[in-house]
């Protein structure tokens, strides 16, 4: 159209292109796609048999009971946390949000090992807590609370950190509205806010749900690795391998890659279910 500036994009020469191309492709070829394949054949060489073998071992349900039931305490508990979380920093105006959206990242910024160091430290027979739990023969380390909380400190993030940005962006204007219209604070919340931020919210579970189950150095640290009692998935590989039953290794390994694949499906498909609401509608005007 007249008086319309055109903006020109300059193309770089081919072969930038493909240098680049090129080197982006080997990377995830060398450290994604190989191991991940990897990860099968090592699980299959030895035939069908002995990779469903080394899934249904008695020690293998267990510790895939364990990292289940874990994921099942660990991720409703951080949406919570999440929800209140963002809710709170997002739609009330005080002092020290900065402080405590830094303390939200801190498990982004300190090895997981240190967490399940602190939490033995706190619970542990000698730590500070550890005398009054032994007197009321309470078990915290070594034990599922231990692990539970080694990975809600790791996973504690995800969901907060999805919902605060998205809440910020999306503003109060509709909360407002409701409020002026008679809505109370749970009714805004069920009828407005949720729905706008169920994708954001379930994009953040899938996440956390994916470091729960997945979560090594944290749970390590705290579980003492007794063989059918507090050995997650991660674990379990680590003691097979070990051991050198490299095939029962890859075999249990392949389970958490399952759970990777299936992750970024329903990621990719959450994206694109929020990616496709947010479209604005087109058409002709009448």
């Amino acid at each position: 159209m007249p008086g319309r500036s055109t903006v020109h994009l300059v193309d770089d020469p081919a072969w930038v292109r493909w240098t680049l191309t090129a080197v982006a492709l080997g990377f995830l070829t060398l450290f994604v796609v190989a191991p991940t394949v990897l990860v099968f054949v090592e699980g299959l060489k030895r035939g069908w048999q002995v990779y469903v073998d080394a899934l249904t071992t008695p020690e293998a349900r267990d510790a895939i009971r364990l990292t289940l039931i874990t994921a099942a305490i660990a991720v409703p508990l951080n949406t919570a946390f999440g929800l209140a979380a963002a809710w709170w920093i997002t739609r009330f105006r005080w002092k020290g949000k900065t402080l405590v959206v830094s303390l939200i990242d801190l498990p982004f910024g300190v090895s997981p090992v240190i967490s399940g160091m602190v939490t033995v430290l706190l619970f542990g027979a000698p730590g500070l807590l550890g005398p009054w739990l032994q007197a009321h023969d309470i078990r915290i380390v070594f034990a599922l609370p231990g692990i539970v909380l080694a990975t809600i400190f790791v996973t504690f993030p995800f969901v907060a950190r999805e919902l605060i940005p998205f809440l910020e962006t999306q503003g109060t204007e509709e909360e407002e509205a409701a409020h002026i219209l008679g809505a109370g604070g749970w009714q805004i919340f069920f009828r407005v806010t949720l729905p706008n931020i169920k994708w954001s919210l379930l994009y953040g579970v899938i996440l956390c749900n994916a470091r729960a189950m997945g979560e090594f150095g944290a749970v390590s640290v705290v579980s003492g690795h007794i063989r059918g009692e507090t050995n997650t998935v991660p674990l379990y590989v680590e003691i097979l391998y070990n051991e050198y039953s490299f095939a029962a290794a890859f075999s249990v390994a392949s389970l958490l890659v399952l759970l990777a694949g299936v992750t970024l499906a329903a990621k990719k498909l959450v994206e694109w279910k929020a990616r496709d609401l947010r479209r604005p509608e087109t058409g002709s005007a009448p």
